[in-house]
């Protein structure tokens, strides 16, 4: 069989697997979050009291957690701040080149710090969506920790005082992005067929007798793994911006340790301190300079595929468990 005809049948696969619904590649998570930025020393600042570890190279500003990745938020400088990208890890080089082959788009050397390869999609609000893989990762830092607890009914710690563990880092890693989108099915499709996720949960209510989508709760489909409930949140907006993105931290004495730490530094505050009913997630919202919304959040659920996917009412999405309730922004 020659080139010609093995490329025509690999097309054709592709092609079938897209129009069947089938999921092309394994996502292992989302990675990173890009921006344009007014002022990098700034900015940095923010992310240094948000609990990053931070260093700008090249013009570029990069900030870690204690996990492995060497980067989980990058900016540029800008006259005009934006959102650039999102960026997912891909299982395998395998899986990347499954999911450039949808769009046609060219797998690359990755030139951020970690090398790898990158391939550059853009989805249908037009959001540049970047998938990486085979990244150098960087040792692990020390995670923020404390001594036992002692809750009503299980003690803990005994015969000693609270102590709270230094850290230079007290971000893990990103957990999730929310994005206000134009068309919900239609985005949804389209990332469920390059990256495989899942509904959680999907936001329905009743208009003149019709069931009507607000937007769903999605996650990575790792097959028996537990993972987040949610990895991307699409809320149908009928227009595409970006909402906030949402970083993980050890534990809630780090989530209060920065809330103090940034109304301290005088950064803006959003939404919080509270505990979402759909997530389960303690969150707490700012703002940094140019107005992007980032969360702190800490002991969210963990689910894997067979939790299968739910629908659920406006109200459980605006409601909590306890602490404010509403949508952060409002």
């Amino acid at each position: 069989m020659n080139l010609y005809r093995v490329a025509l049948l690999y097309i054709l696969l592709v092609n079938w697997q897209v129009k069947s619904g089938e999921a092309m590649a394994g996502i292992k998570d989302v990675l990173y979050v890009r921006f344009k930025v007014t002022d990098l020393q700034a900015q940095k600042q923010f992310l240094n009291d948000f609990g990053f570890q931070t260093q700008i190279e090249d013009d570029l500003l990069m900030a870690r957690g204690t996990d492995s990745s060497p980067y989980i938020y990058l900016a540029e400088a800008s006259d005009t701040p934006a959102f650039v990208s999102v960026g997912f890890e891909a299982e395998s080089e395998d899986a990347l080149r499954d999911i450039a082959a949808i769009d046609g788009v060219p797998v690359e050397t990755n030139a951020l710090p970690g090398g790898g390869l990158i391939a550059r999609l853009i989805d249908p609000n037009g959001f540049a969506v970047e998938v990486v893989t085979q990244i150098d990762h960087s040792p692990e830092l020390p995670v923020a920790g404390r001594s036992g607890l002692n809750d009503g009914s299980t003690k803990q710690r005994l015969g000693q005082r609270v102590a709270l563990d230094a850290s230079a880092c007290l971000i893990k890693r990103l957990g999730h992005v929310v994005l206000m989108v134009e068309d919900f099915p239609e985005t949804f499709d389209w990332y469920q067929q390059r990256l495989g996720l899942l509904i959680s949960d999907e936001i329905v209510m009743d208009q003149d007798g019709q069931e009507q989508t607000l937007g769903a709760f999605t996650r990575c489909n790792r097959g028996a793994t537990f993972v987040d409930h949610h990895t991307l949140f699409f809320i149908h907006a009928g227009q595409a911006d970006f909402n906030h993105a949402a970083f993980e931290v050890a534990n809630w004495d780090v989530l209060m340790q920065s809330h103090y730490t940034l109304k301290k530094a005088g950064h803006q505050h959003s939404f919080g301190v509270g505990k979402h009913i759909l997530g389960s997630q303690t969150f707490d919202y700012w703002k940094d300079p140019n107005g992007f919304m980032l969360e702190h959040f800490t002991d969210g659920d963990l689910f894997n595929e067979s939790f299968g996917s739910h629908k659920r009412s406006p109200e459980e999405l605006l409601g909590t468990l306890w602490g404010p309730e509403g949508m952060p922004g409002q």
